[in-house]
């Protein structure tokens, strides 16, 4: 029997939170953990309450042909990343591992170079959290250094998109 990794395992985990998404376009599933811990999980819908983009059968950044990455103010979603930071304690989070996994709902494959939205890259910042590993495929993820993203703020030169 081949053990699968332990990067794989958490991000085989962030695969099912996923599954919960409510979003039209994209399901991501998100997990932190730190010192081989669960700290918490989320996945992108919209807020507690509302009605999501499921329930109403329409993405208005669809409707109105919004390419990705770009203005994320019109979206009903509180992306997977927020919700998982939104569920822990900072004290927790010091330190931590993000793990993420993007599908493309059209053809039900992983996002390509996927990545955090700017927003979320400045929650994941203030939050504490050193890594970002993100699935490329269901063997292969990359690893994202937080570091880098403050080394290298694309907030500086307007860069859209990721």
């Amino acid at each position: 029997m081949d053990r699968v990794d332990k990067n794989n395992y958490y991000l085989n985990i962030a695969e099912t939170v996923a599954a919960r998404s409510t979003c039209l376009r994209k399901t991501w599933g998100a997990v932190i953990v730190n010192h081989d811990e669960i700290i918490s999980t989320g996945y992108n819908g919209a807020p507690r309450g509302r009605k999501n983009c499921s329930e109403l059968g329409k993405c208005i950044r669809n409707e109105l042909n919004v390419p990705r990455g770009e203005r994320y103010e019109l979206c009903r979603s509180v992306h997977a990343e927020a919700n998982a930071i939104i569920s822990a304690s900072r004290q927790e989070m010091l330190g931590s591992t993000l793990y993420m996994v993007g599908i493309n709902l059209d053809d039900n494959n992983y996002v390509k170079n996927s990545s955090s939205c700017s927003m979320c890259k400045r929650m994941i910042i203030n939050a504490g959290i050193n890594k970002v590993i993100v699935r490329d495929d269901k063997k292969n993820y990359r690893t994202i250094n937080v570091q880098d993203w403050i080394d290298n703020d694309e907030s500086v030169d307007g860069t859209m998109g990721y």
